[in-house]
């Protein structure tokens, strides 16, 4: 495989050729009437090509990586949006396990309905997939199952969309047996439209003499291979339902406990691989799984933290979200992402290091609208500050004014991020002035543990305690109380 050079420009043609790049992408364009030279060229997107780092690499990667072409269609936007579209494909590709040879954009104003990049592309397509030796075509965008089936028949390779890329990657990574039987249920609900058959070896239906058949024995059920496949899928559909149902009422109780103890829920929610779990771990020093890769994390991870001033709290860490996420995943999903839509303040992670951030802040509030999480309290973490540009991120915090930027990886705007906890978590806590006996001991722990302990001391009577806690607690201590304080 030849690799392409980083900084190798971006020019119109399959093969390199020159022509010219059209309108600036920086000006309103009518996508009725692009530059004819425009919507015929293919722009190769330079730095796709996946590099061996160690030469001892190349047998293993070979035995077990697809080598694959990736192929969008610009619809809108500016040429450097859909180039990072491409790149972004490019990572989702190999966090599946491939080697990237090659990626082409071309610019339409819409896919073609047929093969999604017209006939002809299809056909340039075809002999770069020929002359690169790539086993695999990646689209960025979700086809249509006759798009599929008609550009692998000009391809002459397997053709993979970005949602089946994605399920993909979701099935390497889920760990539970929730998260499996959610992307199990993604794939199936994916994959039903999508069955095809070949021919009459697949047919169930012809006996004896009719069409050949086999005769005593080998009369089928009356319905084809696919048919039967259907049916089975659809089976399989509604148990992983009833199953997801089942588990979705035992994180319910999870949350009616928090609830009851009036504990407030964070949710970190963001795009993938913007640092969440990192995050997660440098508030609590959890040890949950940190990797440089896409969809890391698919369970969601709880832990325990307290404010600078004492309160506890839960910081919950979710799924990541990225652009276009499948409306399978979403659905299947949608117990685990609960989560997000019952927490009281969301932390919003961005990665201020990535290349166009302001479309993850864009691509990541789509989703939370879409799960019911549109109206929740939101505030922005700016992570990767040690590596993002200054510039880019005094414009982020200018654009997004309830903000903070912090590194999780060194701990800087730790500090700040904390103090915006302390004033945005909500307090439902009252203040008591009470007389413990000093048989129960068990509330003077509680009031210690889940409250904040203004003051005590020790008396006749028992342990004289004036402390905020929330109303569960509050109740119990009532009934010892000598004085009461306002509720805040």
């Amino acid at each position: 495989m030849s690799a392409l050079p980083s900084q190798m420009p971006v020019t119109p043609g399959g093969t390199g050729s020159s022509a010219s790049t059209g309108p600036s992408p920086a000006e309103p364009q009518d996508l009725g009437q692009l530059d004819l030279e425009d919507r015929h060229a293919l722009r190769r997107v330079a730095g796709l090509s996946t590099e061996l780092q160690d030469i001892s690499e190349v047998e293993y990667r070979e035995l077990r990586l697809e080598r694959v072409v990736l192929m969008g269609v610009w619809t809108e936007g500016t040429l450097t949006t859909a180039e990072n579209s491409l790149r972004e494909l490019s990572r989702l590709a190999e966090t599946a396990g491939s080697q990237v040879l090659d990626g082409l954009i071309q610019r339409r104003g819409r896919p073609d309905s047929a093969t999604y990049v017209g006939a002809g592309k299809a056909a340039e397509l075809a002999e770069l997939v020929a002359s690169t030796g790539a086993d695999t075509v990646i689209c960025d965008g979700e086809l249509a199952p006759g798009q599929l089936r008609r550009l692998e028949g000009i391809v002459r390779v397997k053709v993979v969309d970005r949602t089946a890329l994605i399920l993909d990657i979701f099935a390497q990574h889920a760990r539970s047996k929730e998260g499996k039987a959610q992307v199990e249920l993604a794939q199936l609900q994916y994959l039903l439209p999508r069955l095809r058959g070949w021919g009459e070896s697949l047919s169930r239906q012809a006996g004896g003499r009719v069409a050949g058949g086999g005769g005593i024995g080998t009369r089928g059920p009356g319905e084809t291979k696919i048919e039967t496949d259907r049916r089975r899928i659809r089976a399989r559909v509604t148990k992983l339902r009833h199953e997801l149902a089942d588990m979705a009422v035992g994180r319910q109780v999870q949350r009616g406990q928090r609830r009851r103890r009036d504990v407030p829920s964070v949710a970190i929610a963001g795009y993938t691989n913007a640092g969440k779990s990192s995050l997660l771990n440098r508030l609590t020093g959890a040890q949950v799984l940190v990797d440089d890769s896409l969809f890391a994390t698919l369970d969601p991870a709880v832990r325990r933290a307290r404010t600078p001033g004492g309160w506890p709290f839960t910081l919950t860490d979710t799924v990541g979200f990225v652009r276009h996420l499948p409306h399978q995943l979403v659905d299947a999903f949608r117990s685990t992402l609960e989560e997000v839509t019952d927490a009281d303040l969301i932390l919003h992670v961005v990665d201020g290091s990535d290349a166009d951030p302001r479309a993850q802040i864009a691509a990541v509030r789509e989703v939370l609208a879409e799960i019911g999480a549109g109206e929740t309290p939101e505030l922005i973490v700016i992570n990767k500050a040690d590596a993002a540009d200054p510039i880019e991120l005094e414009g982020l915090r200018l654009a997004e004014r309830a903000s903070v930027v912090v590194s999780a990886r060194t701990g800087a705007g730790i500090d700040e991020l904390m103090k915006e906890l302390e004033r945005l978590v909500p307090r439902r806590d009252r203040e008591v002035v009470v007389t413990v006996p000093y048989d129960r001991g068990d509330l003077v722990a509680r009031a210690h543990q889940e409250g904040e302990v203004l003051a005590v001391s020790h008396g006749q009577d028992g342990t004289e305690l004036t402390a905020r806690v929330p109303p569960g607690l509050a109740a119990e201590l009532g009934r010892f109380e000598t004085q009461t304080a306002s509720q805040r």
